[in-house]
């Protein structure tokens, strides 16, 4: 039986994806094999021996101290795409709410409660100070073209928008996916002059961090709209708020709003509710609960962030799965230790990731003790763990 901890309120349905008979699950479990979580913080927390594996039902892992977990063998598992459609559908309402002031009109309207007969009038005299733009026809650069930037250029494009997109890592699958009208721009400098719009899809480092700036700002167009639907960090909001007031950004929507943010005229400030749709919570749930069950039942590795991807079918004999530094001569290391003992390797798979690597090897015989014990004074292994 494998012990999972929740951290938040997780869907139920997509919690049912574990088999009962093989996954204890609750908000109180103690030495958890693996963790579920969603927004809940854990930088602070006691990470025990026993802990295999982190999921986290959604695709930013900021909350989740990586290089810790990396260090003691935990992998960790997000789940890239399976917010995206309800990211995109609020990043296309941000879009629109942008360009007509919609939300000042209707902030507007609230004020002639009262005015019984006379509304009518009222509301056609005063229509006109929230006039917008159209963004048919206008030019969106999207920065980022993962799961959700891909949706989003493709919707805007059906909208009648002009789409261009940056992405220096550009995947196969994500290239498959984008309409052949996108034109995929290699240089951001030229996203940034040429457009109407700018909407970023992008992870937040060290490269990323505080990209919209003094500098990049004094690029774009004059009264550019900027939608920010990733990362609040991923923007300078003091250099921004100069530039609004400045008149240089008309308008800035996103889903992080902080303390100088909130209450600026111009500034659509949205509580975080990219993904928060009951689709979007269950498919994160369930992505989630189906990656950490296969890693704890086969040990392969679907979407982790510091793990490698690898997989193999399950064996009918038994498995080990080694968590170790990728230095050379690792394998004939491992190898050996079956050698000794005699024991035949049927399957054997390894991958790595940056400074870690992977190992899952099978074979026909159960693993004694004493081929666990060489492994274990192997230098630069981290974890070993007999999966049966």
């Amino acid at each position: 039986m494998y012990n999972i901890l929740t951290l938040n309120k997780i869907s139920k349905n997509g919690l049912a994806r574990f088999n009962k008979d093989k996954f204890a699950i609750g908000d109180d479990t103690e030495n958890p094999d693996g963790i579920i979580v969603r927004s809940a913080t854990m930088h602070d927390m006691t990470l025990s021996e026993n802990l295999l594996a982190i999921a986290r039902a959604g695709a930013g892992v900021n909350n989740i101290p990586i290089d810790k977990c990396t260090e003691k063998g935990i992998v960790v598992f997000n789940t890239p795409g399976a917010n995206a459609n309800a990211v995109k559908e609020l990043v296309i309402t941000a879009l629109l709410l942008s360009s007509r002031k919609i939300i000042p009109s209707i902030d507007w309207c609230k004020t002639l409660k009262g005015q019984g007969d006379d509304v009518p009038s009222l509301v056609e005299k005063g229509k006109s100070a929230f006039v917008g733009p159209e963004i048919y026809g206008k030019t969106l650069g999207v920065v980022g073209l993962g799961a959700i930037g891909v949706l989003v250029a493709n919707a805007a494009h059906a909208l009648g928008m002009e789409v261009l997109g940056y992405d220096p890592f550009l995947s196969v699958d994500a290239a498959w996916n984008l309409s052949h009208s996108i034109k995929h721009i290699n240089n951001l400098d030229e996203l940034i002059e040429k457009s109407d719009y700018i909407s970023l899809h992008l992870p937040l480092n060290n490269d990323t961090r505080g990209m919209i700036n003094k500098g990049s700002i004094k690029m774009m167009k004059d009264g550019v709209r900027i939608m920010n639907f990733a990362r609040g960090e991923l923007v300078n909001s003091e250099d921004l708020l100069t530039a609004m007031r400045d008149g240089k950004i008309t308008a800035y929507a996103t889903d992080f709003p902080d303390d100088n943010l909130i209450d600026e005229s111009g500034v659509i400030a949205i509580p975080h509710l990219g993904a928060s749709t009951p689709e979007s919570e269950e498919n994160c749930a369930s992505m989630a609960s189906l990656q950490l069950a296969d890693f704890l039942e086969s040990g392969n590795i679907t979407n982790s962030v510091n793990f490698p991807n690898v997989e193999l079918p399950k064996p009918d004999g038994a498995r080990i799965a080694i968590i170790h530094d990728n230095i050379p001569n690792m394998i004939n290391q491992v190898t050996a230790a079956f050698s000794k003992e005699s024991v035949n390797i049927e399957n054997l798979v390894n991958k790595s990731k940056g400074n870690i690597a992977y190992t899952l090897i099978d074979t026909e015989n159960i693993i004694s003790e004493s081929i666990l014990d060489i492994l274990k004074k192997i230098d630069c292994v981290k974890k070993i763990r007999v999966i049966k």
